[in-house]
């Protein structure tokens, strides 16, 4: 029974709005995006977080008109990915094609709020075309007032914060495509992604190409653009990446990192170490080999393989303990640092040091890509930015020369009051053998009867003196190590190394760089 003083009225009116927006854009519009082999916004937000997890907020955000409820079509809430608390937000596309209604525009721009103010990791489910000439309203856009807060102030401030992982899932232009790029990890769904400044539609009216989606910002393209970190397979792949993402970080950056039991001895040796890096000097080997050799069994999360690719660059744990690592991939420019792997390294070790995870770095590294279109690319700048990145390290560093260690490049695989272990396949110095004798040799070679003979008697000789023993009586590196010591050693330097970590919470600030 009902009385006057009840509000049952205005509670079946609450489940009534909140059954509707739970409907989204409508049985059809659903259907058609299904058709599509994409998942819903709500879908999505089931998979990535913990069952049952997630709270909502503004769940009946939205206008009333005549015709019925009308839902923000952004969600937004708090979550939990193993257990732990992140801030999960994402556009609905079957409702204006993501492209945000009023009530959807504030809640995307409270994502980054609602991180902020709780410290929590943000995770952005990302599909939309950003504004519309129609407004947010519909109406012919007023513009915000003179006073507006920048939106882009939070988008920057939560990157110095907490971590931040976002996913293009389906089409993703305009705003949408820039707060992809502004994370700490991107991931593309290969099946269903498109990431663009701008659509066909506009390229053509302003360029007069006619292009698709994919031809675009198709995976293909920004696997290798170095705009987003990985490229999934499809939307499951691509939400599992991020929860693996995360599981390397802290919440924030005051927070503990997240250290797992140790369920791979400590002391574990590998034979197979003796025999990765081949003897023959110019024989190429896979440095993957020796990451996933060495750390935690099954541990290694590698970040931005196709950008930069002869820089390795990825996540792991050593006996539970999140570590990030560098490595050379010598199939690759013999492993060289062009510009793309330079903007690579830099911006992963800043990563690194905002989130104060001790680095690990296998080097193999010949020196910077020389030639006609490493200059263009202004290798140089992007490299010494690299360097500084990491002579500005707070974080503990351990470097493990595995084979070459050469020019400048080099510099940017030893971090400040760094650990250096060395193998006995290591070679040093100020240029490669190969360049140095053509270099120092120059004119003997030239007046030889046979120059390219000479060549390879001086390259050969010289490679035939190279020893690391020299640097290890001389106390250049902290030891020469039988490879099969490397996680031992290496364990053994984590554990102390780590204590220093305690110095480095709150927010990385280092100076401008090149």
């Amino acid at each position: 029974m009902v009385t006057a003083m009840s509000w049952k009225k205005e509670a079946d009116e609450i489940a009534r709005r909140r059954a509707e927006a739970l409907e989204m854009g409508g049985e059809t519009s659903v259907a058609r995006h299904h058709e599509k082999g994409r998942l819903t916004v709500r879908e999505r937000i089931g998979q990535v977080a913990d069952p049952a997890s997630f709270v909502e907020h503004g769940p009946i955000a939205g206008t009333e008109e005549d015709d019925g409820f009308t839902p923000a079509n952004y969600v937004v809430g708090i979550g939990e990915i193993d257990g732990r608390p992140v801030v999960i937000g994402g556009e609905d596309f079957t409702l204006k094609g993501g492209s945000p209604n009023a009530a959807g525009l504030r809640k995307s721009v409270y994502a980054e709020e609602l991180a902020l103010s709780h410290k929590l990791p943000l995770v952005r489910l990302l599909e939309g075309g950003g504004g519309s000439v129609r407004g947010s309203s519909g109406k012919r856009p007023s513009g915000d007032p003179v006073f507006s807060v920048p939106r882009f102030l939070s988008i920057a401030q939560v990157m110095g914060l907490v971590p931040v992982a976002s996913a293009a899932l389906g089409p993703v232009a305009g705003f949408p495509a820039a707060r992809l790029a502004a994370s700490h990890f991107s991931v593309m769904s290969e099946a269903t992604a498109q990431l663009l400044i701008a659509g066909p539609k506009v390229v053509e009216r302003a360029l007069g190409r006619t292009l698709t989606k994919e031809e675009l910002g198709g995976a293909s393209v920004h696997g290798k653009s170095g705009a987003v970190d990985n490229i999934a397979k499809d939307e499951a792949e691509a939400l599992a990446q991020m929860r693996s993402f995360l599981s390397y970080l802290p919440q924030n950056v005051y927070a503990d990192l997240p250290v797992f039991d140790i369920t791979d001895p400590a002391d574990r040796r590998e034979d197979a170490l003796l025999d990765i890096v081949p003897r023959n000097r110019r024989k190429a080997f896979n440095i993957r080999k020796v990451i996933n050799v060495v750390l935690d069994d099954g541990s290694f999360f590698e970040m931005t393989r196709t950008f930069g690719p002869g820089q390795v660059t990825g996540l792991a744990r050593l006996c539970g303990q999140p570590v990030g690592i560098l490595g050379n991939d010598c199939r690759y420019y013999a492993g060289a640092m062009t510009a793309e792997g330079s903007q690579k390294v830099r911006r992963f070790v800043d990563m690194c040091n905002t989130f104060r995870l001790p680095i690990i770095s296998f080097v193999d590294e010949p020196g910077f890509m020389i030639g006609p279109d490493a200059e263009a690319a202004g290798t140089i700048r992007h490299g010494t930015a690299a360097v500084m990145a990491v002579v500005q390290s707070r974080v503990p560093w351990a470097s493990v020369i595995v084979h070459k260690a050469f020019g400048v490049a080099a510099a940017a695989h030893f971090g400040p009051g760094g650990y250096v272990l060395s193998w006995p396949s290591a070679e040093t110095g100020a240029l490669p053998l190969e360049g140095g004798v053509a270099v120092a040799f120059a004119r003997e070679i030239e007046q030889a009867p046979d120059p390219e003979a000479r060549r390879k008697e001086l390259e050969d000789a010289l490679a035939a003196a190279q020893s690391p023993f020299p640097r290890a009586e001389t106390f250049s590196v902290h030891d020469l190590i039988d490879p099969r010591e490397t996680r031992p050693a290496l364990w053994d330097w984590l554990k102390y190394a780590r204590l220093q970590l305690e110095d480095c919470r709150g927010p990385y600030q280092p100076t401008m760089r090149p």
